[in-house]
């Protein structure tokens, strides 16, 4: 099916056909565990009793150990090395994604995934990320905002599912399963820290200079301390409480590469004898410092008479600190009395994340009810350190408050569940019925003056100096906003076994937005079992993703002076006069098509699933290159807008295809005394291609025309992500023993240039993870490990690509650069 605006008349007649829809989705486990045939999922089906391997779509069901046994307590890196199909890129001197990056599902962007809790829609956070990072233009769920020791499993349906969910869910879905533990709980301690040695390539010093090249760095850092707490309490004789708490306190890394600039200016002609001695490593390019503190509950009890109630609330506190580019001594940038060795400046947001959700469940005659209201919210406020106003003077302060902005959403929902018996078929038919009301807010607020202004100064140059705080100029107020929009949807699926072999699901949702209209979404999956052994599944749909209110109202001005002339730069909103003269219009929605065809299969005690897929998108949204072109200031100027230099805005118009493969095989096995094993081979193979770029007329008819959507942009959908990946997990147990093996290769990945020549190859890498446990009594468990055990880093960047020094990696790499982490875990049950 492909996307449809519907007019308003027709949603009630949708809903009504639409309960002869539904959804089923969900399929394979990945932990030592729980075998594939005896794990319940919940998420793509509402069928109470489907199993991981008898669904008509693939999941992968990640347990809580799954998640402990591994050197991170960091939620989305954990998930990357379970899931061959989801990629972590961990990228550096890149403003606020230091502190919120996104991951990615299937290749397709951070936004296209929808993330719930307990099966309920999570909130966003409230950054949009505008650098040249993997997920350039979206606004993606935190998942580091829910700590692993609150949750119970985590399901991940690899297929489109629109229809069953609503917006986002285009490349698939995560649903977080929290614990519901009425006794026990355990405290954990983790430390660890990188010990690492990298190489670089390293430019040639200035004609004349005192100093030489270092091409290779020893670092031991990255401290990083968690100390994690759940325990579950009792409610009456059936009801819950789960508690969990965690801190988290990280030390930064630095990869940065060796400076070999002029750093100060020159005395009687020749170089400063400062320049031998300064340290040349002058970048924190790695891993942001950070301390985070993080609760979360869960709770549920009977009422009787067959009604539930159950809620969970979450709050954390994430305090950060990353760099900008080094300011040399010698630069216009800096002002010698204040930092007369050059500065780093340093960007330390504080966000604050809070969620809370309340439902209750009851019958109602042969209709299992379920109804819950949920509010959630995401703020990021930025204080800017170590930096300066250079328009100012001597007389500039040295820290700002440069603004912020936050994100929040309610959300209701009402859902019926019932089983309905017909003779014909060969299983009763499942039918669900639903609706949901939702309103979402997004806020942006100024900074100081200090931050953003222009105070006069002008260089010995006679040109002006720049304005603003160094590395993140403040948002000013006229960048300041407060809006809200709603959206309203209902839905209904059907799921049953059409004959003994056959299950048929199929799901319709209507939906109506305020700020963009209406859309209509369909899903039908079909499974066929040939016999235990062996069955084929195929899904087709077709899906759509809302744009965000962040993509719809985030904007940013800064002053550039060009020719000695101030000209204001803006990411513009959309619907803003000057991004209308240029050619945006309001957004859209984004458009999918999905098509899916898969195998299971079953050989005694081994699982195998294939799954091939197929998604097509239309109207992608994307942010703009920046249109600074004199042929755009002059055309801006034209149509009366004086003083702006161009800028950026969102956009429709960039059509892809995705095509690939997932593979997944488990195999449980014991060895008798040589322990219990268990086996799991994964393996992605993906590949994007963008079929169409946006264009407007006013900028067409430009001499010369501005490109709204560049190669690097392009290439970077295309070719930024690994095109295969593969992971191999093997875990064993004996006695008191046990230990785990990990395995992931990246497959090739561009990092992209403004020209062929400037393109930059990551060639295929294997990151091997280890871990031994020790139970030192049923209580007590202590383990030791180490994540990337051979040290490995992407190809360092040629000089050419690394001007300045402070970047000797790509933010392209899947797996990061910050090396080897070697760890130590004690665990105390109770």
């Amino acid at each position: 099916m492909h996307g449809t605006i519907v007019p308003k008349k027709h949603i009630l007649a949708l809903t009504i056909a639409s309960l002869f829809a539904s959804g089923a989705a969900t399929a394979q486990v990945v932990t030592a565990d729980d075998t594939a045939t005896a794990t319940v999922v919940v998420t793509g089906t509402r069928v109470a009793t489907r199993t991981a391997l008898d669904t008509a779509a693939p999941v992968d069901v990640i347990s809580a150990e799954t998640l402990k046994n591994t050197g991170t307590t960091e939620m989305n890196q954990a998930l990357s090395v379970a899931l061959p199909s989801l990629n972590f890129p961990r990228p550096g001197l890149a403003d606020g994604t230091d502190t919120i990056r996104p991951a990615t599902l299937r290749g397709m962007a951070p936004d296209q995934t929808l993330v719930l809790v307990n099966s309920k829609r999570r909130h966003a956070s409230s950054l949009v990320n505008v650098n040249g990072t993997i997920g350039r233009g979206s606004a993606a769920v935190d998942m580091n905002t829910i700590p692993t020791s609150i949750v119970k499993t985590i399901e991940v349906l690899r297929d489109g599912a629109a229809a069953q969910y609503g917006s986002d869910a285009i490349s698939g879905v995560v649903n977080v399963r929290l614990r519901t533990d009425r006794t026990g709980g355990e405290a954990t301690v983790t430390y660890g820290e990188r010990d690492t040695d990298y190489d670089i390539l390293t430019s040639a010093a200035p004609a004349g200079a005192t100093w030489s090249a270092k091409n290779s760095r020893k670092r031991n850092d990255g401290e990083t301390a968690t100390v994690g707490i759940w325990k579950g309490l009792a409610i009456g004789e059936s009801g819950f409480l789960t508690l969990a708490a965690e801190y988290k306190d990280q030390k930064r890394t630095e990869r940065g590469g060796y400076d070999m600039r002029q750093q100060y200016p020159l005395v009687n002609g020749r170089f400063d004898p400062r320049e031998a001695t300064i340290d040349r490593f002058n970048a924190w390019y790695g891993e942001p410092e950070m301390t985070q503190a993080t609760l979360f509950a869960n709770a549920g009890n009977n009422l009787g008479g067959g009604a539930r109630i159950y809620g969970w609330a979450s709050y954390q506190n994430r305090d950060a600190r990353s760099a900008g580019f080094f300011r040399r001594a010698i630069q216009d940038q800096n002002i010698i009395s204040i930092y007369p060795n050059g500065f780093l400046p340093i960007i330390a947001p504080t966000v604050d994340d809070y969620s809370a959700t309340a439902g209750v469940s009851w019958m109602a005659g042969d209709w299992a009810m379920d109804t819950s209201l949920g509010y959630g919210k995401n703020k990021m406020a930025f204080t800017i350190e170590n930096t300066l106003n250079r328009s100012i003077g001597p007389n500039s302060k040295t820290e700002f408050d440069a603004g912020g902005f936050s994100y929040d959403q309610l959300v209701l929902n009402l859902t019926g569940v019932r089983s309905v018996d017909m003779a014909s078929l060969a299983s009763p038919v499942n039918v669900a019925v639903g609706a949901e009301a939702r309103r979402e807010g997004y806020k942006l607020f100024a900074g100081e003056p200090d931050s953003y202004r222009y105070g006069g100064v002008v260089l010995p140059s006679g040109l002006p100096a720049p304005p603003g705080a160094q590395v993140f100029p403040g948002f000013r107020p006229a960048n300041a906003s407060n809006t809200h929009r709603t959206a309203i949807g209902a839905f209904a699926d059907v799921e049953a076994n059409l004959t003994k072999e056959l299950l048929a699901s199929v799901a319709v949702r209507a939906e109506h937005y305020s700020d963009f209209g209406d859309s209509l979404t369909g899903k039908l999956a079909l499974r066929y079992d040939f016999n235990k052994s062996f069955a084929l599944r195929a899904s087709a749909q077709n899906g759509f993703r809302a744009p965000s209110p962040q993509q719809q109202n985030f904007t940013t001005t800064s002053t550039n002076f060009i020719d000695g002339i101030p000209y204001e730069i803006t990411t513009f909103k959309p619907n803003d006069p000057v991004a209308i003269a240029l050619g945006a219009k309001p957004l859209d929605a984004e458009k999918s098509t999905n098509v899916s065809l898969g195998g299971i299969m079953r050989l005694g005690g081994m699982s195998v699933t294939v799954d091939a897929y197929r998604i097509d998108i239309e109207d992608r949204i994307i942010l703009s290159e920046n249109l600074t072109s004199a042929a755009v200031r002059n055309f801006i100027t034209s149509r009366g807008f004086i003083g702006v230099g161009g800028g950026r805005f969102f956009i429709n118009g960039v059509d892809t295809t995705t095509r690939g493969v997932d593979v997944v095989m488990s195999m449980p096995w014991n060895a008798g005394d040589s322990g219990k094993f268990d086996l799991t081979l994964a393996a992605n193979f993906s590949d994007t291609e963008v079929t169409k770029v946006p264009v407007t007329a006013q900028l067409a008819a430009l001499n010369p025309a501005p490109v709204l959507f560049d190669r690097i942009n392009v290439l970077s959908l295309e070719q930024g992500q690994p095109k295969n990946k593969f992971n191999a997990n093997l875990n064993w147990k004996l006695g008191q023993w046990g230990a785990t093996f990990r395995a992931t290769r990246y497959g090739k990945v561009l990092a992209p240039g403004t020209s062929a020549p400037l393109d930059f190859v990551l060639d295929p890498q294997t990151v091997v993870d280890l871990e031994a446990r020790y139970a030192v009594t049923r209580q007590l468990n202590l383990a030791i490990g180490a994540d990337n055990v051979f040290d490995e880093y992407p190809a360092s960047l040629p000089p050419a690509l690394n001007t300045t020094g402070n970047a000797p990696f790509s933010n392209f790499a899947p797996y990061g650069r910050s090396g080897r982490f070697i760890y130590v875990r004690a665990a105390y049950s109770f």
